[in-house]
C-alpha cells in the first residue's frame, strides 16, 4: 500500500472507507444464507505491513512491474506500468466505467495530473480496476474527454 492511505486501513470507518455511500443491504440480501446486514457491516482494521512508493519495481519473475504514484480518486493511488508489454495495471484512478472523482479523498488536480501522466506512456492495454480492459487508444481518448469536461 502506498504510505498517503496507511490510516485509512489502520482505522477504518463507514466515511474513510466509503462503505457508507457504496455497500447496502442489497448486498446482503443476494446471499440470504449469510446472517449479516449493512448495519452490522464494518471493514476491519488492517495496518499496514509494507508500502510501496513512486519508482518501485515489483519483479515478478517472468514480469516486471513499475510502481506509479496515481493520486487524484484517492490520496495514495498507484498504477503498475509493465513496459516490456506496454501494459498498465490502472488500479482506480481510470476505468471503463463513470469515475470517482468526488469522495472526500479525491483531488481535482491531482487527478489531472495523474492523468497526464499516464496518457504520455506508451500504454498498449489497460486493465483497470474496476470494468473490463481496454486499449491504450481509448484510454488517451477517454483522458482527452475527461480534460475536456474539467477545463
Amino acid at each position: 500500500m502506498h504510505p498517503a492511505e496507511a490510516q485509512i486501513l489502520a482505522s477504518p470507518d463507514g466515511e474513510n472507507t466509503l462503505s457508507r455511500a457504496f455497500v447496502g443491504d442489497d448486498m446482503f440480501e443476494a446471499h440470504p444464507d449469510c446472517p449479516l446486514c449493512y448495519a452490522e457491516y464494518r471493514v476491519k482494521a488492517a495496518p499496514a505491513t509494507g508500502f510501496i512508493e513512486e519508482g518501485d519495481v515489483l519483479d515478478l519473475g517472468d514480469r516486471v512491474l513499475q510502481v506509479l504514484h496515481t493520486p487524484g480518486h484517492s490520496p495514495g493511488g498507484i498504477s503498475l506500468f509493465e513496459a516490456a508489454t506496454e501494459t498498465l495495471f490502472s488500479g482506480d484512478i481510470i476505468y471503463d466505467g463513470p469515475l470517482i472523482e468526488d469522495a472526500y479523498h479525491s483531488n481535482l488536480d491531482d487527478y489531472a495530473r495523474s492523468l497526464q501522466r499516464l496518457r504520455a506512456l506508451p500504454i498498449r492495454t489497460v486493465h483497470g480496476g474496476h470494468f473490463g480492459s481496454f486499449s491504450g487508444e481509448y484510454l488517451r481518448t477517454m483522458i482527452d474527454e475527461w480534460q475536456r469536461r474539467h477545463a
